[in-house]
């Protein structure tokens, strides 16, 4: 679809994160009900730069995945390949089999811009000092001309990276062939509505035609569990941040189609009804990325399976725990492991699959479940890309379960409690 010129991205969208391109037919059938109750969402399959290093595929892995989906499953709408968290330094090598930029400007937040730059950002946007009413801001956003200094100071550099990387992606593919996301959400400090304003803003002027924003929200949004923090802080934070997508589409010219990202979303449970009710109230948009959960299943496919899927699945933890800090390090400001509750190499050893679904498997009503155990197994898949055939021979060999496992997390667990709870 296309609008003034661009790709249109469709109000629902859903990012679906693969480790091992193996489980794309899977991934689509769980869109494909939702689709038979009466709801479309645009699947995205995603895979980082970072991803594709520790694992050794390439880009066109990923297109190659989704392509084939695609076809083997007849799907007719769009869908798209997002170059996820992709920078200046490794945007080359997505452009050919991408058409969806995750624009990961996070490093560059509280890099000063040249002061000339952010003076000139202060006097254009000056008229904004004093009281600013927003539909669904329950108070007035209060505004300084030091408020927008300040802002300007800590994000404008950021935008303006992202500006330089969207236009050359743009030279290269055409500025109507990709979906782009501005990403700001690695980093430690939320941005609040205020801030995301001005951001917007920010984003306008450098003519990035941007239809998904992804900021940081307050909490811990870690890998593979559920949200920790304060749920009703996040639901107003969320509520005042689609009020300022809004105000900011018609204020600054930026697509209509503008909407929410939420990164590392799988499995964040206790804001799902909150989010839910949101995009309800607000007939907003949003996309969700379901981060690597789909390599999670996949183990939990192969312990149900027993025998030499078990005992892969078994390796895989104990190598991870040999290798803490190594696998943690890249991933150590989405992880919280407490090491004390981890279970010992030859008490896992000792577990039969059920034993090891129980603790793996994200229901938090079962008390053998255990948040640090899946958090440490979300981040060793690097573990099983070592293993080489002997992973991808199991994966195979297992794949009606783990297709059932897949598809089965990603409507029931994700899809409805977001998109179709309260429709």
């Amino acid at each position: 679809m296309m609008e003034n010129g661009f790709m249109i991205l469709e109000k629902y969208s859903f990012g679906i994160g693969d480790r091992f391109c193996r489980q794309g037919k899977a991934q689509l059938s769980a869109l494909i009900k939702a689709k038979e109750h009466g709801l479309n969402i645009t699947p995205v399959w995603n895979k980082s730069h970072r991803e594709h290093t520790i694992i050794g595929t390439k880009p066109s892995d990923t297109r190659k995945e989704a392509d084939d989906a695609v076809a083997a499953l007849q799907w007719d709408d769009p869908y798209f390949v997002d170059a996820d968290h992709i920078g200046a330094g490794n945007v080359d090598q997505f452009i050919k089999s991408s058409d969806f930029f995750t624009l990961d400007v996070a490093e560059f937040i509280a890099q000063l811009a040249d002061k000339v730059d952010i003076e000139a950002f202060v006097r254009k946007y000056k008229k904004y000092v004093g009281s600013l009413t927003i539909d669904g801001i329950e108070h007035p956003l209060e505004i300084t001309e030091e408020r927008i200094r300040a802002i300007a100071s800590k994000f404008l550099l950021a935008v303006r990276q992202a500006g330089e990387i969207y236009r050359h992606i743009a030279e290269a593919k055409g500025s109507d062939s990709f979906i782009t996301e501005v990403s700001m959400d690695e980093t430690d400090q939320p941005q609040m509505p205020v801030e995301m304003l001005f951001i917007l803003a920010a984003i306008a002027d450098e003519g990035i035609p941007a239809q998904t924003i992804a900021p940081k929200f307050t909490g811990r949004f870690n890998k593979g569990v559920d949200y920790v923090g304060d749920v009703t802080a996040f639901t107003k934070e969320f509520e005042e941040d689609l009020s300022v997508v809004a105000f900011a589409i018609g204020e600054f010219g930026l697509p209509k189609k503008l909407k929410l990202s939420i990164h590392s979303g799988s499995d964040k449970f206790s804001i799902y009804t909150p989010i839910a009710k949101a995009l309800k109230k607000f007939d907003a948009g949003l996309h969700v990325k379901t981060a690597g959960t789909t390599w999670l299943e996949e183990l939990i496919g192969l312990a149900i399976a027993s025998g030499d899927g078990l005992s892969i699945a078994k390796e895989v933890y104990a190598k991870a725990l040999h290798r803490f800090g190594e696998l943690c390090g890249p991933y150590v400001t989405v992880i919280d492991i407490d090491t004390a509750e981890l279970p010992t190499i030859d008490e896992v050893e000792k577990w039969d699959g059920q034993s090891f679904v129980s603790a793996l498997r994200h229901n938090q009503s079962c008390k053998q479940y255990n948040p640090n155990f899946r958090q440490l197994l979300h981040v060793g898949y690097k573990i099983a890309a070592e293993m080489g055939t002997r992973f991808s021979d199991a994966l195979e060999k297992h794949e009606d379960i783990i297709a059932q496992n897949v598809a089965e997390n990603i409507y029931e667990r994700h899809v409805k409690p977001i998109f179709m709870e309260f429709r």
